[in-house]
């Protein structure tokens, strides 16, 4: 499968003979990023967000994903786990979504903001690829992203919602995390490729360029 990022917390996820997916479609307005030409058959959004859910800039999808829940569509199987916070004023909407692609699972973190409790995490199952908020703002800081990736262990960590040239969002740069995670020497990528025995050992993080 392929995973392409357009910035933010959008990816286009594509596998030959299977749904295509993109994830949190952003307002560019908003955001800052150039506004990408998207196609696909499902879109999930992790919560109602200009920054996020910007469903009209998708072509062609027939499924939105917008809540909890368990799919199946076009030989993808989506899970959509409630991550919220409660406890934040105001508190706090996000789903986590879960996408296994012939074997590979996908974990897109949206805009989660704190550390789930284990069953939250168990309630997952297992994560090859986390795509994970690592900027602050709305989403998890760099020490806390760092936490979650220990507890969920995915094989590759692909980072998103942090501070480039293109956002004019206040967030974090990049750098912070790949501190925190003792990284010096990330994976550079313009789309991440995987493929069930390419997945390695060891947690890997991987830097995606903004696709244009």
């Amino acid at each position: 499968m392929d995973i392409t990022w357009y910035g933010h917390s959008c990816f286009r996820l594509t596998e030959r003979n299977k749904a295509t997916v993109v994830t949190d479609p952003f307002d560019a307005a908003i955001i800052g990023y150039n506004q990408p030409r998207l196609k696909a058959d499902i879109v999930t959004v992790s919560h109602n967000s200009p920054g996020h859910n910007n469903m009209e800039t998708v072509q062609g999808y027939k499924y939105a994903l917008i809540g909890p829940g368990e799919y199946e569509i076009g030989g993808v199987f989506i899970t959509g786990a409630a991550m919220h916070n409660l406890q934040s004023d105001p508190p706090r909407y996000n789903v986590v979504y879960v996408m296994d692609f012939q074997g590979v699972t996908v974990a897109h973190l949206g805009d989660l903001d704190h550390i789930p409790n284990q069953s939250e995490i168990d309630a997952l199952g297992h994560i090859d690829v986390a795509l994970v908020p690592v900027g602050g703002g709305g989403g998890l800081n760099s020490s806390q992203a760092a936490e979650v990736i220990s507890l969920l262990e995915p094989s590759l960590v692909v980072p998103m919602h942090y501070k480039t040239e293109q956002t004019v969002l206040s967030l974090d740069p990049v750098d912070r995390f790949l501190k925190e995670m003792g990284v010096s020497t990330p994976l550079y990528e313009e789309t991440l490729r995987v493929t069930s025995g390419s997945l390695p050992e060891q947690t890997q993080v991987v830097l995606l360029s903004v696709k244009e």
